[in-house]
């Protein structure tokens, strides 16, 4: 298989607005931290995380992901009461800018997820965290009825479709409605595990689920190009296109722009007069 033969329909309703995931979306990342591991995408002062939301308009974002507390590796966590204060002073001021774009909060703490939904209308939780504070976001989402990014640590993807599969009927217990799996690229995986989920990718469709990809400037591609995190923008888009040829639903990135480039010529070329059958031997399955 070259391409995805057929996008699911899924459609997630974001307070009250509803958002049709077959046309593949883009969620521009803004971190409010001064440690994220790509300089790029921090922002602090209200004048930077103001420039950043509106560029991230201009160039097409779909969706803006905020944190504000690093997962890069070896990277220091703050404290709940530290990531709220960091969210409450950015979320004034993007919640001004971005006014029609959806927000998702980017944690692994409940009571953080919870304080971006009520005060300021965070409209998706994209879950960072692991076993041990799943459970209770679990049922923190399915409270705040909103959609919810389910980011896997499994190191294989025969184990992530185990885990997967009982976590979503976890979340089916408990009524949550709209959710969207995310394969967790770089999160417990070493290279070669990485590499070896994205070439199978495809596979997570038995799920029925849509798929965000998250694979921006990481350091899967950094150690095979011997590159920095500053350097890795065309990995990133190389990696891009082949998550959207293997059917992701959403790429989260920190350069919207091109990321919002590659969804045009992906769906060009997929929806274009050649059958998967005519097309080269380029992404063998």
């Amino acid at each position: 298989m070259y391409f995805c033969e057929e996008m699911a329909e899924y459609t997630i309703n974001l307070r009250g607005c509803l958002m049709d995931l077959e046309s593949p979306k883009v969620m521009g990342i803004l971190n409010v931290t001064p440690d994220s591991f790509f300089c790029g995408s921090r922002a602090q002062s209200p004048e930077i995380i103001s420039g950043q939301v509106r560029r991230m308009i201009a160039d097409g974002a779909d969706i803006i992901d905020i944190g504000a507390c690093s997962t890069r590796p070896g990277g220091a966590i703050v404290s709940e009461s530290e990531e709220m204060s960091r969210l409450r002073s950015a979320l004034k001021v993007i919640t001004h800018e971005a006014s029609g774009v959806p927000l998702s909060i980017d944690t692994f703490r409940p009571d953080v997820a919870k304080m971006c939904v009520g005060e300021y209308g965070v409209a998706i939780i994209n879950d960072v965290g692991n076993a041990d504070t799943r459970e209770e976001m679990f049922r923190t989402a399915a409270a705040l009825r909103v959609p919810y990014i389910l980011m896997s640590t499994q190191p294989t993807l025969h184990d992530m479709l185990i885990t997967f599969s009982r976590e979503v009927q976890q979340l089916r217990d408990l009524g949550q409605k709209d959710i969207i799996i995310d394969p967790g690229f770089g999160f417990g995986k070493t290279l070669e595990q990485n590499y070896a989920i994205l070439s199978e990718l495809e596979n997570l469709a038995v799920l029925g689920l849509p798929v965000l990809v998250g694979i921006s400037r990481k350091s899967m591609i950094q150690k095979v190009l011997g590159l920095t995190a500053d350097e890795s923008l065309n990995g990133t888009t190389v990696l891009n296109a082949i998550s959207l040829m293997k059917g992701a639903s959403i790429l989260r990135v920190h350069d919207v722009r091109e990321a919002r480039e590659t969804v045009l010529i992906s769906s060009k070329l997929s929806n274009s007069k050649y059958s998967n059958s005519k097309i080269p031997h380029v992404f063998p399955h």
